[in-house]
């Protein structure tokens, strides 16, 4: 893609209503703008992100077993009555009366109505076990949206659920999604922490959270930093229980929860099965949530500096930006243009900075929207070498021009 193209509104300022890293970068870097408190349009650079972490996501989640629907984001309000939550939302839920008079209400989850799916087709053990989920938009009322994304109106959510005739079915599936959440954060270049949680509204006696250390969290766990370990701040300082060191309290933002729910939903909604004995069942159920977009969030408050951010190659926007110093220099513009056409040849995702602008201005927004490998093309190809610099590192290497894509080639793919 060429910049001159592109849609990619970069700021030099720090927005005053801003504060977290993340969404002081996210806003610079143009890959959110703000509608309203809460609630953000994602840009084509965030865009891009966030559809390199749902294809992470899909991939362990197909991989698990686990196979794809989606449910409206509509909901009638008798559904959570019968469930006996309904009380427990209604300070954060969003709802209307259509023009019927019946409530509506714009999903904050779907534990109801994938209930709703499963009882009106599951009748005998048979047909037991198997895990459904959805990649869809929730929406809540928050009363203090916060630091961007990290807590909005609305945001993109993997919801998960999984069906078994007992608790052992239960558990083996439980132990698939956490593992899948452990591949899912690792392939996303975090570094998530798993603490034991509360279950709060969701229900259910088991549940695990993921985190990421920040200090723009909202949650608090104790945590080890010899083996990398979390406990629920609410269970008090001490010792690690793996390795003896003094636990640390830490601010944490959560990014997955996976919980086990047994049977509190499928008893409240009537989801029942006919076991072997003939005898009626109500289904073992278990829910796996991670916040797509918080892995975005996350991803920036670990991976930034002071001249931006520093995208983990597996969702970076773009594997590669070239840069030509002075594109009104025809030998530079066309071995800029040659580079970037034989890159893309070869399957690289690559950005162009084609634009008329001061080097200067060019390296400082390649170095805010945090592409991983730049290509500066400048004044050493006068002796027939071209710069190659890793973002991360700063690490800058010459190689010859006619190499230049073969090594490129090398770094990505190792």
């Amino acid at each position: 893609m060429r910049w001159s193209q592109s849609y990619i509104p970069t700021i030099k300022e720090t927005p005053a209503d801003a504060e977290a890293a993340s969404h002081i970068l996210m806003l610079r870097a143009g890959l959110i703008k703000k509608l309203i408190s809460g609630a953000y349009s994602y840009l084509p650079l965030g865009w891009r992100t966030l559809n390199k972490i749902i294809t992470i996501v899909r991939k362990n989640m197909d991989a698990a077993g686990a196979q794809e629907l989606l449910m409206p984001a509509i909901q009638p309000a008798e559904l959570w009555k019968e469930s006996g939550r309904y009380d427990a939302i209604k300070d954060i839920m969003i709802s209307y009366k259509d023009r019927h008079g019946s409530e509506m209400i714009m999903g904050p989850t779907h534990e109801e109505i994938i209930v709703d799916i499963v009882r009106k087709d599951i009748s005998s053990y048979k047909q037991l076990p198997f895990i459904l989920y959805q990649i869809q938009t929730k929406f809540r009322d928050e009363p203090r949206p916060r630091f961007g994304i990290i807590r909005s109106k609305e945001f993109i959510m993997k919801d998960a659920y999984s069906f078994d005739k007992d608790n052992n079915g239960l558990d083996k599936n439980y132990k698939k999604m956490y593992d899948a959440y452990v591949n899912i954060f690792k392939a996303c270049g975090l570094n998530a922490v798993s603490v034991e949680a509360d279950s709060g509204i969701m229900g259910g006696d088991v549940s695990h959270e993921f985190m990421i250390l920040s200090e723009n969290g909202e949650d608090e766990i104790l945590y080890c930093k010899k083996c990398h370990y979390g406990l629920n701040s609410k269970k008090g300082p001490g010792k690690c229980p793996k390795c003896k060191a003094t636990l640390e309290l830490k601010h944490a933002i959560e990014i997955g929860h996976v919980f086990k729910l047994g049977t509190k939903y499928s008893k409240s909604l009537g989801e029942n099965f006919l076991d072997q004995n003939g005898k009626h069942q109500p289904i073992v159920m278990g829910c796996y949530g991670i916040g797509i977009t918080r892995i975005l969030v996350a991803a920036i408050e670990e991976n930034n500096d002071k001249d931006g951010i520093i995208w983990p190659e597996s969702i970076a926007p773009y594997q590669v930006i070239v840069v030509p110093t002075n594109s009104s220099d025809e030998k530079i513009r066309n071995a800029a243009e040659e580079i970037y056409e034989g890159l893309e040849k070869t399957g690289i995702e690559v950005l162009l900075d084609d634009r008329d602008e001061r080097a200067g201005v060019k390296f400082k927004d390649a170095d805010l929207i945090g592409i991983p490998l730049h290509i500066v093309i400048g004044k050493a190809l006068n002796e027939g070498k071209i710069e190659i610099k890793d973002r991360k590192t700063k690490e800058v290497k010459q190689v010859p021009a006619s190499q230049v894509i073969k090594e490129v080639s090398r770094l990505i793919k190792g």
